[in-house]
């Protein structure tokens, strides 16, 4: 299944943090390209892990604020 999520980059003293708010799922990494790839390998392991009604309240949570 194909998933279009954000990501929000943001510097963070000497690196990047990176933050999926769709699932509340954040990683970091010393280069925003080394960040995103830590979101997208942490949200695999979120979406592996996850139960459905895990994945479903992420979204409705998301879909209430407005994002």
């Amino acid at each position: 299944m194909t998933r279009h999520l954000t990501a929000i980059m943001e510097r963070q003293g000497d690196g990047y943090v990176a933050l999926c708010p769709q699932v509340d799922v954040a990683s970091q990494g010393l280069a925003i390209a080394e960040a995103r790839e830590n979101l997208a390998e942490a949200l695999t392991l979120f979406f592996e892990t996850a139960s459905a009604s895990e994945i479903d309240h992420s979204n409705k949570r998301t879909s209430h604020n407005g994002a």
